[in-house]
């Protein structure tokens, strides 16, 4: 069963871009991007060149010749006759590219060449991307991919482009959603909570009807990550990136959130764990959140790089890691219990990043107030509050009316309750988090 992903889109408008360029297609590892590739190259080219640098390590050879376009067909062909190179209807799809980086030299002469298509693809690419980068600057195109997010996952369960517009209705015009409404998507959001969006996860989950299975491929997911620092994390205490990895969900369940290294090694000190953490984030299995010096524009900079808050790049991956009283309290109950806060969390914060958004959060060392995420429109900057119930928002409250945070007019409660409209204060459902960039984009 294919489950239909923003991707295709992607690829159907690159195609047929004026001004195409070879492909790279970034992510980690198992969130369907092999296979949404080859299924697009299945439905528009004559011909396909696969080469898998995982599977076919022969390949790794075909540059020996140079990097030119005519230098790699020819020794594409002399490992394999059977393909056929035909101007203007063949992809070549080099998969696995972490293990042959030195292949993006190519996009350059491919680019000039411009006889055919190619797209590139591979976990872990952050780790390497430096060196891909300066071999093909100016002559590719970048995607980041992530595992499904929410509007996909209401694809996978059989919901149409309509009902998403419908929902998108609902925020314009600030109507409030009938009961049967809420009560189905906030339904299908906590189950998607649980599940996140690993695309076996939710195979299996859309297969049984249940959450039977879904746990144990969670689990077989985290152990090939932690199987992937083993492999990939050369030169790098690999123990210590275990730790942080294995830390994030017990840092999550804290009030403060931030991550604090002495909860991870005992008198361990951010020196020490300088590279491993982003060895992470560059894998795509973490998202950082930093912590801003001031509630003000501009974002990037004016962020504090030595505080920050960590999410898992999957939210059903951090539920995996939970104890097993969680997990069945979670799956036959559907009871999130201490971890309620921070699921929510994670799971904005994960959309966020879906959406396109670099993720900051503030926290004031004066007070009590702090706010859970920070996103900027062309002229404002907009604070997000996360609420596990649908109280008052009082950070939210003080940062809108406060003469001292001139760059912000309005702000965004995301909670269980309605949709709603109060002191400059927009509510919505969780639900809704997938579709706030472009409900923003159009509110200004």
């Amino acid at each position: 069963m294919y489950l239909k992903r923003k991707i295709d889109t992607y690829l159907s408008e690159w195609k047929h871009s004026e001004s195409k360029k070879p492909l790279i297609v970034k992510g980690p590892r198992q969130i369907g991007k092999t296979e949404s590739i080859k299924k697009f190259a299945k439905e528009n080219y004559t011909s396909v060149i696969e080469i898998n640098f995982v599977t076919s390590e022969k390949y790794k050879h075909i540059t020996a010749e140079g990097y030119s376009a005519d230098a790699i067909i020819k020794n594409i062909s002399l490992i394999d006759p059977s393909y056929k190179f035909i101007p203007g209807e063949t992809l070549i799809f080099f998969d696995e590219i972490q293990e042959y980086p030195e292949i993006a030299t190519s996009l350059k002469f491919f680019s000039i060449d411009g006889r055919f298509d190619v797209i590139c693809s591979g976990s872990l690419l952050g780790i390497n991307y430096k060196r891909i980068e300066s071999n093909s600057v100016g002559y590719k195109i970048d995607y980041n991919m992530y595992s499904l997010d929410f509007e996909e996952f209401l694809w996978a369960k059989g919901y149409t482009s309509d009902v998403v517009e419908d929902i998108f209705t609902h925020m314009k015009e600030l109507k409030p959603f009938t009961d049967l409404e809420h009560s189905i998507f906030s339904s299908h959001f906590l189950d998607f909570c649980i599940l996140g969006g690993m695309p076996a996860v939710v195979r299996e989950f859309i297969k049984n009807k249940t959450f039977e299975g879904t746990l144990d491929i969670q689990r077989q997911l985290l152990a090939d990550y932690k199987e992937d620092i083993r492999k990939y994390a050369d030169g790098v205490d690999q123990t210590r990136i275990v730790n942080v990895f294995n830390s994030v969900p017990v840092q999550l369940a804290k009030e403060n959130k931030k991550f604090q290294l002495s909860k991870v090694e005992k008198g361990a000190r951010f020196k020490d764990y300088r590279g491993y953490i982003e060895w992470l984030e560059d894998a795509g299995m973490i998202h950082l959140c930093f912590c801003l010096n001031n509630a003000e524009l501009p974002l990037k900079g004016n962020c504090d790089t030595d505080k920050f808050k960590i999410y898992f790049c999957d939210t059903g991956l951090f539920v995996a890691l939970l104890d097993d009283e969680a997990q069945e309290d979670l799956r036959a109950n559907k009871n999130l219990a201490v971890y309620k806060g921070a699921l929510y969390e994670s799971i904005v914060g994960e959309g966020l990043v879906k959406a396109g958004y670099q993720l900051y959060y503030y926290r004031r060392e004066d007070s009590t107030l702090e706010e859970d995420f920070f996103v900027r429109t062309a002229h404002s900057l907009v604070p997000i509050e996360v609420k596990a119930k649908n109280n008052k928002a009082k950070s939210l409250s003080e940062l809108i009316k406060s003469e001292k945070y001139s760059d912000i007019s309005y702000g965004i409660k995301l909670c269980a309750g309605n949709i709603g409209l109060e002191n400059n204060i927009y509510t919505f459902p969780y639900y809704c988090t997938f579709l706030l960039k472009r409900y923003l984009k159009e509110k200004n």
